[in-house]
């Protein structure tokens, strides 16, 4: 093993012994780390200048006890009646003392918590124990000025802790330190009990330590299942245990969806770049939805050159007008109509109830019925408040429950209507009020059509910053795309499985925009036929609501975990036992994730 300190360096040092006879206990029952004292000297240590403190121990013979023993016996003085005699009368068995711990106490009051002390200490295993300590220096001027004694006496120092009401530590001098230290020699120590050395020589435990490093997750090497590299592989990054290889995830791997995990500044926005990235070079379609904004920004900066005229840009910041989704428009308005009601519902659960459900829906029905592919959200403000504008729409209509609906509405008293419709033009105006959304999602003819865009591999990038839009702004416009999204993959029902290209669609803050109709397990399963995967990022479990954590759990097989919190951990080890236990999941570094893969219907 390592020399404790350089024998070629100056030193000062000393050892460190028991001021009273062993039978009498130090403290070993601290509400802090007692070794925290001597980190932080050590923590003050500059290149060139060593400490080293050295506790050697070993279990105490029958024989070295038995002179413990008549130690005691002589400590007695024989027919002494000083309480202190009497005390060591308890500690000897088969010597003269005749006296029972209660009676000792009761003669002695004074002395009752020593008597405890002492026969509390006997009752346990006992180590012969030394403890010695140095300070080393290269650094010739430090010798002249002290520094080498002062740092010496300062680590003798931080054993005070120690100290009882009986005993306690007391410095000796130690010649030619290093050596000593380097021979690792117990010789004949002093007795202490299992209790005491664990206090004395332990594994930091306090958090907050000066100069220690607690030890990381534990490395776990990659199956040989996983795949390097290929056309039909995105590259996740590299193994950290191992010979160093490429850990990648199959396109058709991808498909039983992606779930990634992780607090702020861990890496989760650079890992979801470059699988964006990957998917753009690879030419496969992707939607990216943004709600901070770099991670966009990050994409646009390294987009690779195939991918520069096949992509559709959503960016408050951008000039000019936005491109155009219409969310009224579709192939089945009934549909459209419906992702409208859910996502507004989703979003302001709190404030929903059954009267502006039935009112939103009715609206959306009547102008999809009416209008077509020219019905705009911005239409239906004017539907509910301008009576000549329904008039004219409501005489087209056909369906009898639609006509009905309105004429009821119609024979309200304006303060009855203006009631009604209040809950919902308060939350369209969250839309509408902002130039970008209302442009972009009621500003006419859709200019993007999405299925062709994700179908011949373009990327459709959506930078929505809650700093400029606004937090529930951002929700409504995230969640519409995504149903606007998931509208353009549905009709791949149609087509035969191996005419399906493969697309993706990765979301941050995933909690915030899955809003979409029907069950969301049901949605997964669906995608994944349909061959559209999703990555679900977030940072901590407690953002999904019960129903959305459960389905992510299980129907987003792949799992992307970077360091997570201790709860979260817990939860998350089941993905991962036996290979990563808990400590593992929240003792990963920045940059450094836990993955658990497919291979094919496999875990890995």
């Amino acid at each position: 093993p390592p020399l404790p300190l350089d024998q070629e360096y100056r030193t000062a040092g000393g050892r460190l012994v028991l001021a009273r006879p062993d039978h009498f206990p130090l403290t070993s029952d601290h509400d802090t780390d007692p070794l925290r004292g001597l980190l932080g000297t050590a923590s003050g240590l500059a290149e060139g200048e060593h400490l080293a403190v050295q506790i050697l121990a070993r279990p105490a013979t029958g024989r070295r006890l038995t002179k413990a023993h008549r130690a005691a016996a002589a400590l007695r003085g024989g027919r002494s009646t000083a309480p202190q005699s009497i005390v060591f009368d308890l500690v000897t068995p088969g010597m003269s003392g005749h006296h029972h711990p209660s009676e000792l106490t009761r003669q002695h009051p004074e002395h009752a918590e020593q008597v405890r002390a002492i026969l509390g200490k006997a009752a346990q295993p006992r180590f012969e124990v030394q403890i010695r300590y140095g300070v080393a220096s290269r650094h010739p001027d430090q010798v002249a000025t002290g520094w080498l004694r002062a740092h010496a006496h300062e680590t003798a120092s931080t054993f005070a802790l120690f100290t009882s009401g009986h005993q306690y530590l007391r410095r000796r001098r130690l010649h030619h330190p290093a050596a000593r230290l380097a021979e690792r020699r117990l010789h004949r120590g002093y007795l202490l009990s299992v209790a005491e050395l664990a206090a004395l020589a332990h594994l930091p435990y306090d958090l907050a330590a000066p100069g220690v490093t607690r030890a990381g997750a534990r490395p776990v090497a990659p199956s040989p299942a996983i795949p390097v590299s290929g056309p039909g592989v995105r590259v996740l990054g590299d193994s950290d245990a191992g010979a160093p290889r490429p850990v990648g995830l199959t396109v058709a791997g991808a498909r039983q969806h992606l779930h990634v995990l992780g607090q702020t500044g861990v890496g989760k926005s650079t890992f979801l770049a470059n699988l964006i990235l990957s998917d753009a070079t690879a030419g496969r379609g992707a939607l990216v939805i943004d709600p901070k904004g770099d991670l966009v920004a990050d994409i646009l900066q390294r987009l690779p050159e195939r991918a520069i005229g096949h992509t559709v840009v959503f960016d408050p910041a951008a000039p000019g007008r936005p491109p155009c989704l219409n969310v009224l428009a579709g192939h089945d308005a009934a549909f459209a109509a419906e992702s409208i009601v859910t996502t507004f519902r989703r979003c302001f659960t709190s404030a929903w109830g059954p009267r502006l459900d039935d009112l939103l829906r009715s609206a959306c029905l009547t102008l999809t019925r009416v209008n077509g592919t020219r019905a705009t959200l911005g239409d239906i403000p004017k539907l509910l408040i301008d009576t000549a504008y329904r008039a004219r729409v409501t005489a087209r209509l056909t369906d009898e429950l639609l006509q009905g609906f309105w004429a009821s509405y119609d024979e309200l008293t304006p303060a009855a209507r203006a009631s009604v419709i209040s809950p919902v033009m308060n939350k369209l105006r969250a839309v509408l009020l902002r130039p970008f959304i209302r442009d972009t999602l009621s500003g006419g003819a859709s200019t993007v059509d999405l299925a062709d865009t994700l179908a011949s591999g373009g990327l459709i990038l959506a930078r929505l910053p809650k700093g400029v839009l606004g937090e529930d702004a951002v929700r409504l416009f995230g969640s519409l795309l995504l149903a606007q999204t998931w509208q353009a993959i549905t009709p791949r029902a149609t087509q035969a499985e191996h005419d399906r290209p493969d697309a993706a669609a990765y979301i941050d803050e995933a909690h915030n925009f899955l809003n979409l109709p029907g069950s969301i397990s049901d949605i997964l399963a669906e995608a994944r036929a349909y061959r559209f995967s999703l990555t679900l990022a977030h940072q901590h479990l407690s953002q999904l609501p019960k129903d959305l954590r459960e389905a992510v759990s299980a129907d987003a097989r792949n799992k992307i975990y970077f360091a997570a919190s201790p709860e979260d951990a817990t939860d998350l080890a089941r993905h991962t036992a036996p290979l990563l236990a808990p400590h593992d999941l929240s003792h990963l570094g920045a940059y450094q994730a836990a993955a658990r893969l497919m291979d094919g219907n496999t875990p890995t």
